[in-house]
């Protein structure tokens, strides 16, 4: 049984060899440069960087963003069905109140988001 595993065993200890050596070497052989104040700020594409970082986003932003996504992937979910629906109904009608559940699920996650506020930008 050990066999069968050997091949996997012996890659694993010589990319785990691998990797210790290297790190090793690069501590034995690198130079550590001298700090200075001027080397120790950002690369900003050669200009110098004055003032604040990028401003802060309110979570409201990435709240829309994520519930955009959830919704568009739902419409994909429902796209391939209504292609279908016609096949799919002349073999089983219970296709469309299986799809209804789906679209009310969905209706009902939209109000619990306006009752929420995830929508209002007011604030």
């Amino acid at each position: 049984m050990l066999s069968t595993y050997l091949p996997v065993l012996l890659q694993v200890l010589v990319v785990i060899g691998f990797a210790a050596i290297v790190l090793i070497l690069s501590v034995v052989f690198g130079r550590s440069a001298k700090r200075n104040a001027t080397k120790d700020i950002p690369y900003e594409c050669g200009m110098l960087p004055v003032g604040e970082g990028a401003p802060r986003f309110s979570v409201k932003f990435y709240l829309v963003a994520m519930l955009f996504v959830i919704f568009d992937i739902e419409v994909v979910f429902m796209y391939p069905w209504a292609l279908q629906f016609r096949d799919l109904a002349r073999l089983n009608p219970v296709v469309l109140v299986s799809m209804a559940g789906f679209a009310g699920s969905l209706a009902v996650a939209y109000v619990y988001a306006l009752k929420k506020g995830a929508l209002n930008w007011k604030y």
